[in-house]
């Protein structure tokens, strides 16, 4: 929007070429570009960009906003530097970023709009009975239960679901199970599904006694009515003229549900609210000794720091408010030496935020150069207080994440796996 007009008898003639940095690199390659819009400083592209995102990593993109003049020559209109998780975090997936570049000018702004592709993410609920199934068993009737199979693009077959056995009936009542559409027909609404009739044996020699083939399409009728399969066996057909068949399946019931994705969470209004806590025990070392992972080079910051900084960078784009409680264990706090396994970082009980990732950073030096390193190793003590706050907010719109850096020895394990299990 309101970009630099550069044509002297027109207005500019835009394209936008995104470039992505790779994980580690500082090196900026481009991804694609947009096509070019003639005669317009507030271009609406049509092309778009399609990436892989992944949560755990910080995705920097540049945009490019330049000006074609022709195959050979463009001008330089601005740019902008996002992470893909501030677009995939901010309100509705639509994020505005002024544009920089051109010295003593203003530039225009750029707006990104994104969206999850569309995938097959629904899951299915179905429950079948039988009828008049052959009876395999010599002093009984049969056991029996259904193999699904999944169809394959080179005609072969993957089996994706058993039933259960259901002894001694040639009328069994399966129980009504789930299964996600990907793993049923990979998403093809009419691919085939094969399913198999079998009665158990218990030495794993199990009787065949017939088959059917549907699709999920034809499946998913059934959610208005009964829907009836023959079920066959093709040797039988073959040696037998007055054969019919092997028994009926009925679907009793057809229902589909969507498993929504972080991404979805995200976009309904939840938010992520990221606590960190850090091991301030003697077992780390003396912070002024290179073998402790309190230690900080002139050079480099400190393992703890280097750890918080790649986790917080990432978390930080999903959390508007960037505030982050962030507290400390194991240590003995001025003036009169108590130990303490929830101390706050910023020395703030009332509120043991910090100001994005760079206040969490200067709250941690702080209290290292205050508190004395001790001991044991709790986590008890924080996971409660973390999860206090969390039970405070009961509508499901706060998820939230507990950071514990540590160097892996935990002295009250008992009652941590307590609290975990309390908060889960």
């Amino acid at each position: 929007r309101n970009l630099l007009d550069m044509d002297t008898f027109s207005k500019s003639d835009p394209v936008v070429i995104l470039f992505v940095q790779g994980a580690g690199s500082s090196e900026w390659k481009e991804f694609g570009r947009t096509e070019v819009i003639d005669n317009t400083l507030n271009p609406d592209f049509v092309r778009k960009f399609v990436l892989d995102y992944y949560f755990e990593e910080k995705q920097n993109l540049r945009f490019d906003v330049d000006l074609i003049r022709c195959a050979w020559a463009q001008d330089f209109l601005g740019q902008a530097f996002v992470a893909l998780g501030e677009v995939i975090g901010s309100q509705r997936g639509r994020l505005e970023r002024a544009l920089t570049g051109v010295p003593g000018k203003r530039c225009g702004t750029i707006l990104l709009l994104a969206e999850e592709l569309s995938n097959c993410r629904d899951i299915v609920t179905m429950q079948l009975c039988a009828n008049k199934l052959d009876k395999k068993d010599f002093f009984g009737k049969s056991d029996p239960f259904l193999v699904f199979y999944r169809s394959n693009e080179d005609g072969t077959f993957t089996i994706c679901h058993k039933t259960e056995v259901v002894k001694n009936t040639l009328n069994p009542v399966w129980q009504p199970f789930t299964i996600p559409v990907r793993a049923l027909c990979n998403g093809d609404y009419d691919r085939t599904v094969k399913i198999d009739v079998y009665d158990w044996d218990r030495d794993g020699s199990h009787d065949f006694i017939g088959e059917f083939a549907t699709s999920y399409r034809e499946l998913s009728r059934a959610q208005s009515q009964f829907t009836v399969y023959e079920v066959l066996n093709p040797r039988k057909k073959c040696k037998k003229k007055k054969y019919v068949n092997s028994g009926t399946v009925t679907l009793l019931s057809f229902s589909v549900e969507s498993e929504f994705t972080f991404v979805d969470y995200i976009r309904g209004g939840t938010q992520l609210n990221f606590t960190v806590a850090i091991d301030f025990t003697a077992s780390n070392g003396l912070p002024s000794q290179p073998t402790s992972l309190h230690y900080a080079s002139p050079y480099q910051l400190s393992a703890y720091a280097l750890a918080l900084k790649a986790v917080g960078e990432i978390i930080q784009d999903y959390d508007s408010d960037k505030l982050f409680p962030a507290y400390g264990f194991g240590a003995k706090l001025p003036p009169d030496g108590k130990i303490s396994h929830q101390f706050p970082l910023n020395n703030n009980e009332d509120n043991p935020s910090c100001a994005g990732i760079e206040g969490v950073l200067e709250s941690y030096l702080q209290s290292l150069r205050t508190v004395q390193l001790y001991g044991p190793t709790n986590f008890a003590p924080v996971i409660n207080q973390v999860a206090g706050t969390a039970a405070q907010v009961t509508d499901g719109s706060q998820y939230h994440v507990l950071l514990i850096i540590t160097d892996g020895v935990i002295s009250d394990m008992m009652q941590t796996k307590e609290a975990i299990v309390t908060v889960s």
